[in-house]
């Protein structure tokens, strides 16, 4: 592990504090299409599916582009990939106003995208300013800069009421390019860093900090990535066309109501990293996938109407989610989805402190590429189905399988810890030793 002699509180948090409001500002970037994009839909008369697709498009490159900007930071350092990662983002945004095509839009968005890759900078560059038992924590708080996307949903809507689509465009380009000058400006280069000017050491070859990759196990926090992050992203996008679509809302109410599932999605990630320092990330992720199944069981149930044959006449029943219902709904699952977040990153740089960069690049790239799927998804489902909630039906299948997925895998773990009990079938867990009692003295067998 890296040293940390001589690194002052106050410099661990000048690191986390810029980082986290750089990523804010990224992250409010990089989700713009979910609100000017269904000014576009109207203008260009765009189909559910080519939306999805232009919500989307930013989503692939900021998820792509993570694993090499994880292995640049790693190699360069977070203050230098910052700043350039932030300056380019906010040219290509500026240029984004002179677009009028919908094919030239999708090559406008790739650029745009560049703000995504944000994520891994940060991660790369505020984990190396924690000890170990901290990092959970510091990167939590770090990652609660998802609340740029409800940045984006509460205060892009009435900017596009007051100066268009194209100055909202401008307003964030130039706020954008700002914040970029003031982190270099106000911050420094990371331990690892200064060590390495310091000693004359070499930087460690993009060979070797992929070398991780080939575990199974980090591929496994990749698809858990995928829904905690990569459908966060998805709805973040995609709740404003929903509302003003299925409840027939104004794009204002439809951006706050869309923010309010945004920002416990992204606040109380410091709350998950904290609880993954305290109680452990496995525990965390199980409580994270058990509500979102409950929480996507009722977003996913369409508006019904039940006939039935009563002893008397037919007798009716009508089931369906009011806009309010809904709405407190999705709070909750942007709650479980943001402790979800923290407690994948908590293990990368526990596991692998030395390649954080590019193992953390690879489950934010999968979690990113989630991002980018399932807005397009969920526009083929809506074209095609014809029923609003069928996006949530496709994630509540997602969560079930990565569900039974990581309890199969954890419980294949412990009964490789345990080899003597590989034939048992009648516990229902695998204790690390019998309980003693006054029927079983200490010094009997250990499993009969």
């Amino acid at each position: 592990m890296h040293s940390l002699e001589g690194v002052t509180r106050t410099d661990q948090y000048r690191a986390l504090g810029l980082s986290t409001f750089a990523f804010t500002v990224c992250f409010a970037v990089w989700t713009i299409f979910s609100i000017i994009g269904v000014k576009i839909k109207g203008e260009l008369g765009l189909s559910d599916t080519q939306f999805g697709l232009l919500v989307a498009t930013p989503i692939l490159t900021g998820s792509v582009s993570r694993i090499f900007l994880g292995i640049w930071t790693e190699q360069f350092g977070g203050r230098i990939m910052f700043p350039l990662q932030m300056l380019l983002t906010a040219v290509c945004v500026w240029l984004l106003t002179s677009v009028h095509t919908y094919e030239v839009f999708l090559l406008a968005a790739l650029g745009l995208g560049l703000a995504g890759g944000s994520f891994i900078i940060g991660v790369a560059y505020v984990s190396q300013w924690f000890e170990k038992e901290k990092q959970g924590t510091a990167l939590g708080v770090f990652g609660a800069g998802n609340v740029g996307a409800a940045v984006t949903n509460f205060v892009a809507p009435f900017l596009v009421v007051a100066v268009g689509w194209e100055g909202t465009a401008r307003v964030y380009a130039i706020v954008l390019a700002v914040v970029a000058v003031l982190f270099y400006l106000l911050s420094k280069d990371d331990p690892s860093q200064a060590e390495r000017k310091k000693t004359g050491a070499k930087v460690v070859s993009a060979a070797e900090q992929l070398a991780p990759l080939k575990n199974l196990q980090v591929w496994r926090f990749a698809t858990y990535y995928f829904f905690v992050f990569g459908a966060f992203v998805a709805l973040a996008s995609f709740l404003p066309r929903y509302y003003t679509g299925a409840y027939g809302l104004e794009l204002t109410t439809a951006g706050v109501f869309a923010g309010l599932y945004s920002l416990p999605g992204s606040v109380f990630r410091a709350l998950g990293g904290w609880m993954s320092d305290k109680w452990g990330a496995r525990s965390v992720m199980y409580f994270t996938f058990i509500v979102s199944l409950l929480c996507l069981f009722l977003l996913s149930y369409p508006e019904t109407s039940y006939t039935v044959s009563g002893i008397e006449g037919p007798i009716e029943f009508n089931f369906g989610l009011g806009v309010v219902a809904f709405v407190s709904v999705t709070v909750v699952l942007g709650f479980v989805m943001s402790l979800g977040k923290a407690a994948v990153y908590k293990h990368i740089p526990v596991y692998y402190p030395y390649h954080v960069g590019a193992v953390g690049g690879l489950v934010g790239m999968i979690g990113g590429l989630g991002g980018f799927f399932l807005p397009i998804a969920f526009g083929v489902l809506l074209d095609w189905t014809g029923v609003w909630t069928a996006p949530f039906m496709l994630l509540f299948i997602i969560v079930a399988v990565s569900t039974v997925w990581m309890h199969v895998a954890i419980r294949r773990m412990e009964r490789k810890r345990h080899p003597e009990l590989q034939g048992e079938r009648d516990l229902s867990d695998l204790p690390d030793e019998p309980v003693e009692g006054p029927d079983r003295p200490a010094s009997a067998d250990k499993y009969p």
